[in-house]
């Protein structure tokens, strides 16, 4: 049961944050610089598949070990760094034209995102309520 609610929580900070990220700030940047990889509407099935996967990868590699809220956003940061980059350069190894600005801004925003994520649930998780 723990380790649902850990998921709950984690997953409930990060859908803000992305969603905010994804619909407000990055819309626009992604739009200009990889508008032709694009679909019109974004596949929810691997969209929900992927959130799932990663969500359960912050609670084990940077939520679940950390002893304090600091050490959560440390692991957390390590986490996002190399997931985002596993993405990020493979696109731009393997795919033609794919910019490099969108690799580093997206291999910094999967950092924030994902040492928030981290922080903010281990926070909210082991608060006295």
């Amino acid at each position: 049961m723990d380790f649902i609610i850990k998921l709950l929580v984690a997953g409930g900070v990060m859908g803000i944050l992305d969603a905010f990220w994804l619909s407000v700030v990055a819309n626009k940047f992604y739009k200009a610089n990889i508008g032709p990889l694009l679909l019109e509407k974004p596949n929810m099935t691997a969209a929900i598949i992927f959130y799932v996967i990663y969500v359960i990868g912050v609670v084990v590699f940077a939520i679940s070990p950390a002893e304090n809220w600091k050490q959560a956003v440390g692991l957390g940061a390590l986490f996002g760094f190399v997931a985002y980059a596993t993405y990020d350069l493979t696109n731009l190894a393997t795919l033609k034209g794919f910019p490099t600005k969108v690799v580093i801004v997206d291999m910094l925003w999967g950092t924030l995102l994902t040492a928030t994520v981290a922080g903010v649930a281990y926070w909210l998780l082991n608060r006295s309520w």
